[in-house]
């Protein structure tokens, strides 16, 4: 994997391309406020793709998640994008997680599985209810499959109930939306830590976006080895990233 950090969001819309998709705006909207970090980010309508019921990473003939599979793997930040059905996560969300529960079973030679150091975030769009409990069960899943949750790590919309919506209707991005979303807002509280050992390329380039901060209130670290900065709520700037 080159010294450049990458994210990948995973589409989960029950919508072909080229038809417009609410969850694929707000997923383009967190890939490009970590493109203000230099992070470079690649798009996948999974509805696209043929990914077959499985628990393994290759289903065989015809399956086309291992190419899915690949673009994971590949990348330090994992975006799980999903509309809001029935008060869940789309079929195609769900398909995705149990295709991703492979990966515990892939493990190093320290029985680590392949996801391990790899950041996972949530977007969620929908026109009623239900965010918060579609947030929880994917993050959920993430975490048990290797992922690391950052704090904070979800963005979500809801239309009212009883008045469906579209988001990618709305003339304008709600504010609330859009503060959540984008690092350089400020927010209630922020957190920094890079996927990449300090001293190499990628450990300094997360060094360089940290030195705005000048105070660091606390340092978290975990029983996994990954370190968090909580920043103050007047810092402007935040990563989903980790430190080994």
């Amino acid at each position: 994997m080159s010294d450049e950090l990458r994210a990948v969001a995973l589409v989960c819309s029950l919508k072909s391309s080229p038809e417009p998709s609410s969850s694929e705006l707000l997923a383009g909207q967190v890939l490009d406020a970590l493109a203000g970090h230099g992070v470079k980010g690649d798009s996948v309508r999974v509805a696209d793709h043929r990914v077959d019921p499985g628990v393994a990473v290759d289903m065989g003939d015809g399956d086309q998640w291992p190419s899915l599979r690949r673009k994971v793997l590949d990348s330090d930040i994992v975006v799980l994008a999903t509309p809001t059905w029935v008060g869940h996560m789309s079929s195609i969300a769900q398909r995705v997680l149990d295709r991703l529960n492979a990966e515990a079973s892939e493990t190093d030679d320290q029985g680590r599985p392949s996801t391990y150091g790899k950041v996972a975030v949530v977007a969620v769009v929908g026109n009623e209810d239900g965010a918060h409990k579609i947030v929880a069960d994917c993050l959920q899943a993430l975490s048990d499959t290797g992922f690391t949750v950052p704090a904070t790590g979800s963005t979500y919309w809801n239309s009212e109930a009883m008045n469906p919506r579209d988001y990618k209707d709305l003339d304008s991005t709600p504010e609330a939306v859009a503060s959540t979303t984008a690092p350089w807002h400020a927010a209630p509280r922020t957190w920094l830590g890079s996927s990449r050992r300090r001293g190499t390329p990628a450990g300094d380039q997360v060094d360089q976006l940290a030195s705005p901060l000048r105070s660091v209130d606390n340092v978290l670290c975990s029983s996994r080895d990954t370190c968090i900065w909580e920043m103050p709520s007047s810092a402007a700037i935040s990563l989903w990233v980790l430190l080994p």
